[in-house]
């Protein structure tokens, strides 16, 4: 802050300036020196960037090697069949993602493209990144500041800066004041001198703060544990086969052959693939739920969140002040409705008010929505506001009352404004009406009391002693301490119009105002929604303590409370401190700044507000959160949300109101800035882990199968014996495995899915239960495959041997896939028939496959044979059975933890 006007002109100097502004060779040279006034863009996410990404998966790796391998062996077909398959996973995975990152770039609409600046004396519009230190801007009402400046000239000034602090409440600006770049003008107009730009603005400094390396989700980590641990397993396989055949004398080239088939096996090709469409289709069902992920992989960690940490000022509030009381004739009438729609009614004791005939609360509404600057009109059908919000809410509670601000300044023409300033705290208007005048007062109630002779109740005046103004100030104070934000409103017929502070004189008190920034109305339930699922929400922001507290008291943010007891070995200086937060579970800025880093993290899982808090609090604050080990999701919608919204596992952005600096630095963007649409996404999040995990389950038993099946082969029949070939294999694994996968994938989500605590963030995707699930299956469908090629006798008939065991193990897809719709419950309670499209994938599949035993040209290329309708009742026979022994494996592993 800047003080005094001859400290306004030290400042025009050091800037090189005057009230003139700047000629064009300044300008040009300062261009050159402090470059455009801009932000720097963080690097973006090129074509080429997300291509590599695709690559970071070692299942490709591995099959890219067991292709090049049957290229050496010259088996051409086996090559072409794997790469095909590996070139769709990759260029799937690329256009899901590239679409998803393109649809984000729109991030540099935080500040105007034009602004009017003096230059050599002359009002100009020129470019915002064109504006240089030493600029002379003049802005008023409704413009955003381009950059950071000082006010030398103002009127009625006061500026949101809400994106940049958290604040709802507009601030007044005086000469010798800053402005900062991204805040916007809501009341009044000013001249300023600009003295930053770019990215040495406030704004800037913000962004700076966001140029973090991302780091990698859970679900990254997991996904790249699973494929590095299959391709060793893959390797060491075929490796440890390959050398025990070459010991026992078989050939080079059938070793090979079989190392492949292991290879193959041992990998689940289907894998990537499905991953792949299934978060794809999780994003898009997102998408259709106003929820819109910028990053495919970060899908699961939405379902692992366990808290959220979420700006009050527009996620849990509307950012809309309403009036929601009056204080009128000595008495309390609530008003209902929220928002800048106005409709409501004024309740008195839950009864209908009669205001219609009731002089003095008709004076009140006239007096708030005369005394205003603000505009209310209906467009196409929506509510268009205009202006300060405090004045937006007064113009719309009057507007309730069918009191509409355009009919009334048609029959009391304003003649005079005495502005608001903030060592008045008072606003006052003088109106014209038959030939006499009118005065109208809002204000502070205590300033607006002080020029106040007596109080109107009741179309009466009566004086105001001392008693009276107590009681009303008493009044202001109990309106206060449930978050109300009180203005007085005051009126005097025929004012002395001589002097402004002769208008402000003798006036007669109408009664107070309160008004709030109500919660969303869905917040309540999704407040106990996040409850139920084991999820803690935190209320992180800019505003006072008490009115973040009456906040969250109203929407149930404390009804979730843990003990609170600090560990024996952290020391602390002010215990008195310590013991009211943990007893408020709330913390103000300046008190987290005394706290050490033991202190704070020992508290942090039990603080449930944090207020007047600054960008780099909220880093801190995620931080101890995550070094709890939390998964933790931030909310929010300004500037200063981006850095936490960025070291967030997850940011989530307000897309209506985001600053589009907020929207650049989180994963997931809300559509309708709807904080239910939080609460289904992490249910379509946890959905999504648990497909994941059962697809990925079913499909690794299945490739262990064919392990099993492949080891049981040569190690009791010899090398000779392969109950399947690579190819066979193959084809099972991606023709016969991948579209019941990807209905398990696509499987909706199940009932009380939002009753359980979050998932262990660090427990992988096949954990103990789902390994020896796995594991069981696997070697129950393995020894039942095997027994169909002993049973089949390939010592007479390898190929038809082959062919049975081929079309046991293919069978097995019409029966055991809907056995892992739940690795916790029975098919027979789930049922088959309402995921549509495993049904449909398991007929396809299994289509595909006759058609590789009947089409001669296919039945040749696959060295397989057709069977006959008594033929398949042994595979259709043991696929059954199967299924059947699974669902009993998976009532005895339930129990496994």
């Amino acid at each position: 802050m800047v003080e005094g006007s001859d400290q306004i002109e030290e400042l025009f100097t050091n800037v090189g300036s005057s009230r003139q502004g700047l000629n064009e060779d300044q300008v040009r040279e300062r261009l050159e020196k402090y470059g455009l006034n801009q932000l720097e863009e963080t690097k973006k996410t090129t074509a080429g960037d997300v291509l590599v990404r695709q690559f970071k998966n070692f299942i490709i790796w591995v099959l890219v090697a067991a292709a090049l391998l049957s290229l050496l062996v010259d088996e051409i077909i086996n090559f072409w069949v794997i790469m095909a398959i590996t070139s769709v996973v990759i260029v799937l995975g690329f256009f899901q993602e590239f679409r998803a990152e393109k649809a984000m770039e729109s991030l540099q609409s935080i500040v105007q493209p034009e602004t009017t600046v003096i230059r050599e004396g002359k009002p100009r519009k020129v470019k915002t990144g064109e504006i240089v230190p030493g600029d002379v801007l003049v802005l008023e009402s409704g413009n955003k500041v381009p950059a950071d400046a000082v006010v030398f000239e103002s009127v009625a000034l006061r500026v949101d800066e809400s994106s940049l602090t958290g604040e709802s409440h507009p601030i007044g600006k005086n000469e010798s004041e800053e402005i900062f770049a991204g805040t916007q003008l809501v009341h009044g107009k000013c001249m300023a001198v600009v003295v930053t730009t770019g990215m040495d603005t406030r704004l800037g400094l913000i962004a700076g703060l966001i140029q973090i390396e991302e780091e990698e989700t859970p679900l990254q980590k997991k996904i790249a544990n699973l494929s590095r641990n299959l391709a060793i397993l893959a390797l060491v396989a075929s490796v440890v086969t390959f050398f025990l055949g070459l010991v026992k004398g078989a050939p080079v080239e059938d070793m090979f052959l079989i190392a492949i088939a292991l290879a193959v096996a041992a990998v689940p090709e289907g894998l990537p693939l499905t991953m792949t469409l299934t978060l794809a289709f999780g994003m898009r069902r997102m998408a259709h739920h106003n929820a819109i992920i910028r990053k495919m992989l970060a899908v699961e960690t939405l379902g692992s969140t366990d808290v959220i940490c979420t700006d009050k000022t527009g996620t849990l509030t509307r950012n809309e002040m309403t009036v929601e009381k009056i204080f009128v004739n000595e008495n309390i009438i609530d008003i209902t409705g929220s928002g800048y729609t106005p409709k409501g009614e004024f309740l008195e004791n839950d009864q209908q008010a009669a205001i219609k005939s009731d002089t003095t609360t008709l004076r009140l509404l006239k007096a708030i929505s005369l005394c205003n600057n603000s505009s209310l009109e209906k467009r196409n059908d929506k509510w268009n506001v205009v202006g300060d919000p405090t004045e937006i809410a007064l113009t719309v509670a009057a507007a309730k009352a069918d009191i509409w601000k355009d009919d009334l300044e048609d029959v009391y023409p304003r003649i005079e404004e005495v502005v608001f300033t903030s060592e008045r705290k008072l606003m006052t208007t003088v109106h014209e009406s038959n030939g006499k005048t009118i005065s109208f007062t809002k204000g502070a109630p205590e300033n607006v009391l002080e020029v106040c002779d007596d109080m109107e109740v009741n179309d009466k005046l009566i004086e105001l002693n001392a008693e009276m103004r107590r009681s009303i100030m008493k009044k202001n104070l109990d309106l206060a301490s449930s978050a109300y934000r009180i203005l007085g409103v005051a009126y005097r017929k025929n004012p002395d119009t001589s002097s402004e502070e002769a208008i402000e004189e003798h006036m007669t008190f109408l009664g107070l105002v309160a008004m709030i920034d109500p919660p969303r109305e869905e917040v309540k339930e999704a407040m106990v929604t996040s409850y139920n699922a084991g999820i803690r929400v935190v209320m992180i922001t800019g505003d006072n303590q008490e009115t973040a507290k009456a906040i969250g008291n109203g929407i149930g943010l404390f009804d979730y409370k843990t003990e609170c007891a600090l560990p024996e070995h952290v020391e602390v200086e002010d215990e008195e401190k310590i013991m009211r937060i943990m007893e408020d579970c709330a913390v103000t800025g300046q008190e987290l700044d005394e706290l050490d880093d033991d202190e704070f993290e020992a508290l942090a899982d039990h603080i449930n507000v944090y207020a007047r808090t600054r960008p780099e609090q909220k880093l801190r604050i995620v931080k101890a959160l995550q070094k709890q080990g939390h998964i933790v999701a931030m909310t929010g919608d300004g500037v200063n949300d981006a850095p936490a919204l960025k070291k967030a596992d997850i940011g989530i952005a307000m897309g209506i109101k985001g600053t589009d600096v907020a929207k650049e630095s989180s994963v997931m963007v809300l559509q309708d800035d709807n904080f239910a649409s939080i609460v289904e996404a992490v249910k379509r999040g946890r959905a999504i882990y648990e497909n994941i995990e059962k697809f990925t389950t079913y499909l690794i038993s299945r490739n262990f199968t064919e392990i099993i099946l492949i080891l049981l082969g040569i190690t009791l029949l010899g090398f000779e014996l392969i109950p399947l070939l690579a190819l066979q294999i193959l084809f099972i694994n991606m023709f016969s495995e991948i579209m019941p996968s990807i209905g398990l994938g696509l499987d909706p989500p199940e009932e009380g899915i939002m009753d359980r605590d979050p998932r262990d963030p660090r427990e992988s995707i096949l954990n103990k239960r789902n390994r020896v699930l796995m594991l069981s299956n696997a070697a129950v469908m393995g020894f039942a495959s095997f027994m169909v090629f002993v049973y089949s006798d390939p010592y007479e008939n390898l190929q038809l041997a082959r062919t049975l065991t081929f079309a046991t193990v293919v069978s097995m897809i019409l029966f055991v896939p809907f056995a892992f719709r739940s690795l916790d419950r029975s098919i027979f309670s789930i049922g088959f028939f309402d995921n549509k499209l495993m049904i449909a994938g398991v007929i396809v599949s299994f289509l595909l496959t006759l058609s590789a035993m009947y089409i001669p040209v296919l039945s040749e290329i696959f060295e397989l044979v057709p069977l006959t309708l008594q033929q398949w009742l042994l595979p259709f026979g043991v696929a059954f059975l199967t299924m059947l022994v699974i669902e009993l494996i998976k009532t005895v592993t339930k129990s496994v933890k």
